[in-house]
């Protein structure tokens, strides 16, 4: 092979089925944070972003960035949440976009202190949806990485890189 493939991506079905699982069993709290607002589409959205980051989505990272583009972003702030950078954030998200990135590259296993922070500054509900969000973001991101591993392996590392 020419390269490593160095992306994140699901090393096996079961890690797959855990991610699935876990937001089948929360589609109520997804579906409720429609009408609470727990997040906002545009927090949701930076918080997307920062774990793409982490995760190096090629596919994740185009689709954000056209949604993103769309809901009024600057080009700056886009550049800026998927070069992993978290510049001049709304005061707000700051500690759940640092927690986001964190997330991510714990591969899903934050430290227990930062968890409690998030916990602590959000409130129980609004931050069981920021984690869900970034579950979400999760599976879109190494489900996407997984088709490249698919494509390095098949292709001889030429190409899904």
């Amino acid at each position: 092979m020419k390269n490593e493939f160095r992306k994140r991506y699901y090393h096996n079905p079961l890690s797959f089925l855990i991610d699935i699982f876990f937001l089948m069993t929360r589609i109520p709290r997804i579906i409720r944070n429609k009408f609470r607002g727990w997040v906002s589409p545009e927090f949701q959205e930076r918080l997307m972003m920062a774990v793409t980051a982490v995760n190096g989505c090629r596919y994740c990272n185009y689709y954000h960035t056209w949604l993103a583009l769309r809901m009024g972003f600057e080009r700056a702030e886009i550049e800026n949440l998927l070069g992993g950078e978290v510049r001049n954030p709304e005061p707000e998200e700051l500690t759940a976009l640092l927690y986001a990135q964190h997330w991510a590259e714990q591969n899903a296993k934050p430290d227990p202190e930062l968890r409690e922070k998030l916990y602590i500054q959000y409130g129980r509900d609004r931050a069981r949806m920021i984690e869900i969000v970034l579950r979400m973001i999760r599976l879109g991101n190494l489900s996407g990485n997984s088709y490249d591993y698919l494509l390095f392996r098949l292709s001889g590392g030429r190409w899904g890189l």
